[in-house]
């Protein structure tokens, strides 16, 4: 059954259609400039994608992927949901990674969160959202886990900074425990797993050294990655 909308003169908003057009306005001078600096590049890039990288992120407006890292379309596949959460019963994330991996054959899987992250920060005071409480959840198990590290600071910014981190090392450690990568792993496929951190405030990425090319290798840097966090 199909239902018709009719948008009358009484609900149509003015407002609204300026800024799209603002949209497409900056979509024709992007294409434009990319084109000004290599003709072929949409030709080229309509043929297929073969990026080196599946990147994990926030859904954060304020972090996007392929300018945080100087990469042109193409270069970064690309998956993001709130406070960059893998789990391993969430097929969105997996199928995103089983193509990835097995299809384009990334050979980096980048797990990037931010400092400031809302939905860290909302699981860190308590704070109830709505439906995305229930996603949440998965950032509260990584806080419980590490409640004893947490504690020691009394400083909110401090406590909220060292919890963004904790959750990247945890869901980089999810990553590597998927059925995807530890096939890839098994058969001999050439991958790494890494954990960054971006910074609101400098425009910069962090290494938070939890990188793994094996499944014996994501323990060794799981332990390493957490110990290196400060005191």
């Amino acid at each position: 059954m199909f239902f018709l909308v009719h948008i009358s003169a009484r609900n149509f908003n003015p407002k609204i259609m300026p800024s799209l057009t603002e949209l497409f306005n900056n979509n024709k001078e992007w294409a434009r400039d990319l084109i000004a600096k290599d003709p072929q590049f949409f030709e080229d890039l309509a043929v297929q994608q073969r990026p080196e990288y599946l990147w994990i992120g926030c859904s954060d407006s304020r972090v996007p992927a392929e300018e945080l890292v100087g990469l042109a379309p193409g270069n970064i596949f690309v998956h993001r949901n709130v406070a960059n959460v893998i789990v391993h019963t969430d097929f969105n994330s997996l199928s995103v990674m089983q193509f990835a991996v097995d299809v384009l054959q990334v050979k980096h899987i980048i797990v990037c969160g931010h400092y400031g992250c809302g939905g860290v920060r909302a699981t860190l005071q308590r704070d109830r959202v709505g439906l995305v409480d229930n996603w949440l959840r998965h950032v509260d198990d990584v806080m419980q886990k590490h409640h004893s590290l947490l504690s020691r600071f009394e400083d909110d910014t401090i406590r909220l900074n060292h919890l963004c981190e904790l959750n990247v090392i945890e869901q980089v450690s999810n990553v590597c425990k998927t059925t995807v990568v530890r096939d890839a792993w098994e058969r001999g496929q050439p991958l790494s797993i890494h954990g960054w951190i971006y910074g609101m405030r400098d425009g910069l990425l962090r290494d938070l050294h939890a990188s793994a090319s094996s499944s014996e290798e994501a323990r060794l840097s799981y332990s390493k990655a957490i110990s290196s966090l400060p005191e």
